[in-house]
């Protein structure tokens, strides 16, 4: 990613987090860089594009978070991705639910294909792989987002999303029993 656009996308972020998604605007972002907001086109494009380049920048930073740590075992994996999402959202609570609403760029595609590799690592058939990561998915950004919009009833325990990432494990682990 070019330095520039990296730099208006961290700026446009740090703004979503301390203001809101609301306040963002290519003006407020602008400013925050010291440009003029004709001169962020080039960089970022209009807004649309301003809000799928921070989809893009999420998605680095949950890739960052998990990485590729050499895990073997496919349930630590599953869990830690479920984990790195959930802190990911309360970090950028903002900015969190544009993974669900925005279409998903180049770098998005990150995510899916960490889910998959997990899948694949499981032993969940091919022709079924597809279907799960969406579920998955859904479930992953769904609860992190009801949970930094307050969309989601109040969890029972502190181990409500432990004891959910558990299903998960069990739900794959079905799966490929049936398989």
């Amino acid at each position: 990613m070019d330095d520039k656009r990296r730099l208006i996308l961290d700026q446009a972020l740090a703004l979503v987090d301390e203001r809101g998604l609301a306040a963002m605007s290519m003006r407020a972002v602008a400013e925050r860089v010291g440009l003029t907001s004709m001169a962020l086109y080039p960089y970022v494009g209009g807004k649309d594009a301003l809000l799928d380049g921070l989809v893009d920048l999420l998605n680095l930073e949950l890739g960052d978070e998990v990485g590729d740590n050499g895990e073997p075992d496919w349930r630590h994996r599953l869990r830690a991705l479920g984990r790195a999402v959930r802190a990911l959202a309360g970090r950028h609570p903002g900015a969190f639910p544009l993974l669900l609403n925005r279409p998903a760029g180049a770098s998005a595609s990150w995510l899916s294909a960490a889910l998959r590799g997990v899948l694949h690592d499981a032993g969940v058939p091919g022709g079924h792989v597809p279907r799960l990561a969406r579920m998955i998915l859904a479930f992953l950004l769904g609860y992190a987002t009801g949970e930094v919009t307050g969309g989601l009833p109040p969890a029972a325990g502190p181990g409500d999303f432990e004891a959910d990432l558990e299903d998960l494990v069990r739900l794959v682990e079905a799966a490929v029993r049936v398989a």
